[in-house]
């Protein structure tokens, strides 16, 4: 059978077995049962076991999987009671820093979205009524062998692109990169970009999308029309312009790859790995200018990816450790610290 047909028969045979033998229905001792919004925490480290299998096939990455097997197997959570209810926050973890490791891709984040929200009211104070795009640029998929020289010239024609006189409304912006996974197996690299734009913008420095389409071409250089997508950030209906904001924010500072494209094909996943070793992934500028600070990351900024001062916290910690055999994290007594 194919490793990924494996893989995936086995991370569902795990999942449905931890609900059936005593697991999730009559045991409620998971981190799932005791805060439902840390159930994210059994879905990324199922993710991450399923990466360092791939990772185990491979000599020169065995390293990798060494690390990713070791990344928060225990989960330390200080406990705020607030009348009824128990909520659970991070205060310690090991995490691997691996670049493709879910968890950390995850965490990471997160992290990006705190800082962003930290910095942001300094930056509107003194420029109000800012008004913001979501572009997505694009390119043709390529072979994942070719991946590397492809996202090279992507990173050429940004540079480009922020050169240009039609590129000056914009105040500050922050890019990212995404690589998914065609279905003929190619890759298909993109940009997500958010862009701070003069509040004047729309009234006297209009982009129309058929003009971004050709600005992209042209700093390209291909001989082809690519396909990009540019949009206002603003609120659906019920909703206020921060929290259209949020989705934005959301969406540019995600995943570089998503974990059911790196767990679908193991050749695919491995090549990646290799194609994109110590690209830069993230980057910023103008008044957006390293407001991320994406170049700093300790493991300390992985626990706390935002900060709650009104989180009471007596020093206890609740512990949980990864039960591989259930696909889930369940309490750890033994761990814990009172």
């Amino acid at each position: 059978m194919h490793f990924s047909a494996t893989l995936g028969h086995n991370i569902k045979a795990n999942f449905f077995k931890c609900k059936s033998n005593n697991g999730f229905e009559s045991d409620k001792n998971g981190l799932a049962d005791y805060s439902p919004k840390d159930r994210f925490w059994d879905v990324h480290k199922l993710q991450a076991d399923s990466v360092e299998q791939i990772y185990q096939t491979a000599k020169e990455f065995e390293r990798y999987a060494e690390r990713i097997s070791n990344c928060s197997g225990v989960l330390r959570f200080a406990v705020s009671e607030e009348g009824a209810e128990k909520n659970l926050k991070l205060k310690e973890a090991k995490f691997c820093r691996v670049r493709h490791c879910p968890i950390c891709q995850w965490r990471r984040s997160l992290m990006w979205q705190a800082r962003f929200y930290t910095a942001l009211p300094e930056v509107l104070k003194a420029h109000m009524n800012t008004n913001w795009l979501f572009l997505t640029l694009t390119v043709r998929n390529c072979e994942i062998g070719h991946l590397r020289a492809t996202l090279q010239d992507m990173a050429k024609a940004w540079q480009r692109l922020i050169k240009r006189k039609a590129f000056k409304p914009v105040n500050g912006w922050i890019r990212t990169t995404e690589v998914t996974r065609g279905k003929d197996g190619s890759a298909h690299p993109h940009f997500h970009c958010l862009l701070m734009v003069r509040p004047s913008y729309f009234k006297k420095y209009y982009i129309s999308q058929s003009s971004w389409i050709d600005l992209w071409q042209q700093c390209m250089k291909v001989p082809y029309s690519p396909n990009i997508d540019v949009r206002r950030v603003k609120g659906k209906k019920g909703e206020d312009e921060n929290q259209a904001l949020e989705r934005a924010v959301s969406e540019t500072l995600k995943y570089a790859v998503k974990p059911r494209d790196m767990i679908s094909d193991k050749d695919w996943f491995l090549e990646l790995t290799k194609q994109v070793h110590q690209l830069r992934f993230i980057a910023s500028g103008g008044l957006l200018k390293d407001i991320l600070k994406e170049n700093l990351e300790s493991n300390q900024d992985l626990i706390s990816e935002n900060q709650d001062n009104s989180f009471s916290d007596d020093k206890t910690r609740l512990a949980f450790n990864w039960q591989s055999d259930e696909s889930r994290y369940r309490r750890f007594s033994e761990g814990d610290i009172v």
